[in-house]
């Protein structure tokens, strides 16, 4: 079938590739390119972080994980898996979210830092979105998939130009649904260059104020905030000041680590990730996928299959 895909962040590129494996003449529309999408500013460590609803938000996070370790070994993907630490202040339970992942160990007391009480070590992908994002978009150059730069203001105005159309617009899905469940949920971050870390670090004692170390082949990215119903994307010198000090606070190398870049990304949350077919009016049958909150990344590959078998029943 013709299939129009809307956004050009991780869901989508990831929904027009498998669709484009599966056989559909596909095209991808967006009023922004990858490279300027909100995936673009993400950390992109594997973590299911506010994606609900548990069990389905499991069930994607595990098999992306599969698929994001088998191209681990692939040069020029911008996937590494690493091995990383999430830390708590009080005893904590396992994450909701432990089937997801191969294997999950209890740090040691001797190895937590001072004033911590627990944590979580484990291997996951750790994701150089602006490396995997361009090679997404030589993969959809290569299976024939077409992005094009343009505005949707209505999913109804593409049912000439295709047979299904697939709603992946992120945050813009809010106005473009319409959908008032869809709120913004804002992200800072501080990149600097690599000073020879290997292992991430997690702190979300703070829900608004994260902090997290997360590296990369040649940089690592600092974090963060998740700031609920702020959109505003001009970074805070003052928030990127809080930031490095608390990352400091973690691994001391990050006092002098060099300041690289300042950016800011507003994560799409839902309640619950709305991944759906619907055939509004009797018109062009959509497939929603949206409001992944931040977890793109980490549901990316598996909700794109789910996608796959929904535009399939649609033929």
């Amino acid at each position: 079938m013709r299939v129009t895909v809307v956004g050009a962040g991780v869901i989508g590129l990831n929904c027009g590739w498998q669709l484009a494996q599966a056989g559909h003449r596909v095209r991808i529309v967006a009023e922004k390119p990858p490279a300027e999408s909100t995936s673009a500013v993400a950390a992109a460590l594997w973590y299911p972080y506010r994606a609900y609803p548990r069990e389905q938000v499991t069930r994607w996070s595990a098999r992306t994980y599969q698929a994001l370790t088998g191209l681990a070994d692939q040069p020029g993907n911008g996937v590494r898996l690493r091995r990383g630490r999430e830390l708590f202040r009080k005893p904590a339970a396992d994450p909701w979210w432990i089937e997801a992942v191969p294997e999950l160990e209890r740090v040691p007391p001797a190895e937590l830092p001072p004033s911590y009480v627990d944590g979580f070590a484990l291997t996951v992908p750790v994701v150089d979105m602006p490396l995997h994002l361009a090679w997404l978009v030589d993969r959809l150059v290569d299976a024939g998939v077409t992005i094009e730069p343009g505005r949707v203001d209505a999913l109804g105005d593409l049912a000439g130009s295709a047979d299904v159309v697939v709603n992946c617009a992120g945050l813009g899905a809010g106005a473009l649904v319409p959908d008032a469940e869809v709120t913004p949920v804002r992200g800072q971050v501080v990149v600097v260059a690599q000073f020879g870390l290997t292992e991430w670090l997690l702190d979300q004692a703070d829900e608004e104020q994260l902090t997290y170390v997360v590296p990369r082949e040649d940089t690592v990215v600092l974090g963060g905030t998740a700031q609920e119903g702020e959109d505003g994307i001009v970074p805070v010198p003052a928030t990127a000041r809080s930031i490095v000090r608390r990352c400091a606070e973690l691994v001391p190398a990050v006092a002098g680590a060099t300041v690289l870049a300042h950016r800011v990304g507003l994560r799409p949350a839902r309640p619950a990730v709305r991944l759906a077919a619907e055939t509004p009016g009797g018109g062009c049958p959509v497939v929603h996928c949206y409001g992944h909150g931040g977890a793109g990344v980490t549901l990316a590959y598996g909700c794109a299959e789910e996608v796959v078998s929904l535009v399939g029943s649609l033929g």
